[in-house]
């Protein structure tokens, strides 16, 4: 017994010995290791010789895409231009940020900058709720490099974002003010569908400049359909598409427009393009009408839309918005029940400063969802009395009610657009 008491105390002791020498076998300790890893970051940040290009994708806005340029220094100080709006693409704006650990390596931009723009709780500032605005994010963890591209994260909101560095030329472009917005004259075609050619294809494109998003629909070669919505920004000589679209297009680039011709034109990937207008999509998405539909009448909600109906290259063509007290127009399927039927109400939406409230509206019947892709409202009667200046609410009716009926167009997980059959002329956007 006594010689494995000794045995034991010996091993005891060398172990103890042992521990000493040991103690940076793993290395520096973890915050020292996180320290060391957010002075990397630094240096990378502020080593940038032509700052960074980024992209911040909102949680608020499911596809859409907003991009930044970003030169940081030193002194905890960043320089920032953004695609948020024509001025902000070539006002430089400059700020502080902070690199800190909050249980990861974090870049925080911490005062008030374009970036915070997305997040700001004023909807009239971003165009989204009050109290979180598009739910973006001004706060990100670090989650790793990959190449020239650092991915991060929202602390708040979990937006997804990227930086990448940046070229001689995409810095001088900024810093030289070079800006092409000349994609929004999309808006000046009158037809709704437009398409164009890329890589032997043909695709149909809607921009939806509320959401920042995209969509794309094309066919194979044998035939399958195929449709895609993705974000989409601004850029120095055109637009990025972000993910690219048909894993191929990243972008329209050196984009010019003619008004003579109403024709916008652009390089993809090297390749000469133009977007023509049209009066019928290469792809109808047969199945639209009925997800569209179905999606509020599962949640027991409705569509909305703030301008009605836009026509012959007009919004709200039949001046809604001119009516008292108007707040905004909404599609809600099986609103109510009459002589035993069910109808849906497209109902004028009024609001004052105690309330807001459905005072009057429109009833059809259940929608004719089509075969080859339409949808038609038949009409069944009225709700309420109708202020005096009803010729809005009339030529709406009589829109809305054409036998010739409707495409719908998904622009996003909570967005569609109905267009026209008869010549996609005449649209209107719906928001859930």
């Amino acid at each position: 017994m006594r010689k494995q008491l000794l045995f034991i105390f010996f091993t005891i002791t060398v172990l103890a010995a042992c521990k000493k020498s040991d103690d940076n076998l793993f290395g520096n300790s973890p915050d020292a290791r996180l320290n060391d890893t957010l002075q990397k970051y630094q240096e990378l940040l502020a080593g940038a010789e032509h700052g960074w290009k980024g992209l911040v994708i909102p949680h608020g806005l499911d596809h859409g895409t907003f991009s930044f340029y970003f030169k940081f220094n030193d002194s905890n100080r960043v320089q920032m231009f953004a695609d948020f709006d024509s001025t902000s693409s070539v006002t430089m704006k400059e700020s502080s940020y902070r690199l800190k650990a909050l249980q990861q390596p974090c870049l925080l931009f911490d005062t008030y900058s374009y970036i915070h723009i997305l997040s700001d709780p004023d909807a009239a500032v971003n165009g989204g709720i009050y109290g979180e605005g598009l739910y973006s994010d001004f706060e990100f963890s670090l989650d790793g490099i990959s190449g020239d591209t650092i991915k991060l994260t929202g602390r708040y909101n979990n937006s997804k974002a990227m930086i990448i560095k940046a070229t001689a030329e995409e810095e001088a472009a900024h810093y030289g003010k070079k800006t092409n917005r000349l994609i929004e004259h999309i808006y000046d075609y009158r037809t709704y569908f437009k398409k164009f050619t890329s890589g032997g294809k043909d695709y149909d494109i809607a921009l939806n400049f509320t959401t920042r998003s995209a969509t794309f629909s094309w066919k194979d070669e044998d035939g399958t359909v195929h449709t895609q919505i993705t974000g989409f920004y601004y850029t120095p000589d055109g637009v990025g598409f972000y993910p690219a679209v048909d894993g191929a297009i990243s972008s329209f680039n050196n984009i010019t427009w003619s008004a003579e011709n109403t024709t916008l034109s652009f390089t993809a990937n090297g390749t000469a393009g133009t977007i023509v207008g049209t009066s019928k999509p290469i792809v109808i998405d047969k199945d639209a009408p009925k997800r569209w539909y179905q999606k509020v009448v599962a949640a027991e909600s409705y569509w909305t839309s703030y301008t009605g109906f836009h026509k012959d290259g007009v919004d709200d063509v039949y001046n809604i918005k001119g009516l008292p007290n108007f707040y905004l127009l909404l599609f809600y399927p099986k609103f109510g029940t009459s002589s035993g039927i069910n109808y849906d109400l497209l109902s004028y939406v009024t609001a004052t400063a105690t309330e807001t409230a459905i005072e009057y509206g429109t009833a059809f019947t259940a929608p004719g969802f089509k075969t080859d892709g339409r949808v038609t409202f038949p009409y069944f009667g009225d709700l309420g009395t109708y202020p005096e200046e009803d010729s809005a609410i009339v030529n709406t009716l009589v829109q809305m009610s054409d036998p010739d009926g409707y495409y719908l167009v998904q622009t996003g997980t909570y967005s569609y657009d109905m267009v026209s059959v008869k010549d996609s002329k005449t649209w209107i956007s719906w928001y859930y």
